[in-house]
């Protein structure tokens, strides 16, 4: 390889690379490197790019005769990352003196993806460990000092109940929520009538609705409903928020139901259609709104256990909308209630638009 030939090679690469001589100069900054640490940086000394005692210590390393050596560190700018940064011993062949290769490899999105599935982890031993303690204490009961007193039994069995019913519950959305991530990326291919399945979503939860004294009133126009997409997610979809709308909803107040259409929403690439879910419950302060889709990130621990939430609902929502090319937008108002839209777009967008 000829010398002129170098330039070219590191500039081919997408990750940031250094060529720092024996006085820890940098020789050679490929456009990466110049466009994350700043243009001419030939004849820098390489703490003056990278402020980082373990860069330094990997790059004097190399140059003292180490082959290779590599160390983790963190950037606070232009955006905070965390970089792997590798240092390898370069010898030239004409008795010049040896330099150091300096690579970085943004390692962000890796730490990042093992902290979702360690709190991921966290989160679900935590859901289950209440009911689990619950069971196993009101088994303990019965074998012991309630077992022959029948209305200690009757109340230690309706909450071993309800306790199993939360765990069948929460197994359940933790199975649609990893089916549906699965298939994110996956395009619907049928063709859906949303009124159909709002209306069956609707009877199915009258029982509830009468129960609880807050009726659902649905509203749409006479026209055509139909969107591409997959019956049995949007089924799920409008379950999860109808049913939501019940739980908080004030007891005497009216759940609506509306189906309308839009011509242009953000982020949706043409005519939308739109379900819009709102009750009269006692609203959602607004620094909740922007986490609302996390998994299990509740406003009210006690009350959404005591309601029956797995805190998984939403999040099942937001990414069998992202399937569908969709979006979920919330309004809320403390004290006045909250509104959830299903926005579907009429028409998937192109396979190679930007937005699909």
């Amino acid at each position: 390889m000829k010398k002129d030939d170098l330039p070219v090679i590191l500039n081919a690469l997408v990750e940031p690379v250094f060529l720092v001589n024996s006085s820890r100069q940098i020789t050679l900054a490929n456009a990466a490197a110049e466009e994350l640490f700043g243009e001419e940086l030939a004849g820098e000394d390489f703490v003056h790019a990278i402020r980082h005692p373990d860069a330094l210590k990997c790059v004097v390393a190399a140059l003292e005769g180490q082959a290779t050596s590599e160390a983790i560190m963190s950037l606070p700018v232009p955006v905070r990352a965390t970089y792997k940064i590798s240092s390898v011993r370069l010898e030239r062949g004409d008795g010049a003196e040896a330099e150091a290769v300096v690579s970085l490899n943004d390692i962000s999105h890796v730490l990042e993806a093992e902290q979702m599935r360690s709190d991921f982890v966290a989160n679900v031993s935590h859901e289950l460990r209440s009911p689990l303690t619950a069971l196993s204490g009101g088994i303990e009961t019965l074998k012991g000092a309630a077992k022959n007193d029948a209305e200690a039994r009757e109340r230690f069995l309706d909450i071993m109940g309800r306790e199993a019913a939360r765990m069948n519950r929460l197994i359940g959305d933790l199975l649609s929520l990893s089916r549906v991530e699965v298939n994110e990326h996956v395009r619907p291919s049928g063709r859906v009538d949303v009124l159909a399945v709002v209306e069956k979503v609707v009877d199915t939860l009258e029982t509830r609705s009468v129960a609880g004294k807050k009726p659902i009133r649905l509203q749409s126009t006479p026209g055509n409903w139909e969107v591409p997409g997959d019956t049995d997610e949007l089924t799920q979809v409008f379950q999860n928020l109808i049913d939501n709308a019940l739980k908080y909803s004030r007891e005497n107040t009216e759940v609506e139901v509306s189906l309308s259409r839009s011509g242009k929403l953000a982020g949706l690439s043409g005519p939308a259609l739109k379900v819009e879910v709102k009750d009269q419950g006692e609203g959602i302060p607004a620094e909740h709104i922007p986490r609302l889709t996390e998994r299990f990130y509740r406003v009210d621990d006690s009350r959404s256990r005591e309601k029956g939430g797995t805190g998984l609902g939403l999040a099942i929502v937001k990414h069998i909308l992202n399937r569908h090319r969709g979006r979920l937008l919330i309004e809320s108002e403390k004290g006045k209630g909250s509104t959830f839209t299903a926005c579907l777009p009429l028409d998937l967008p192109a396979q190679n638009d930007p937005l699909s």
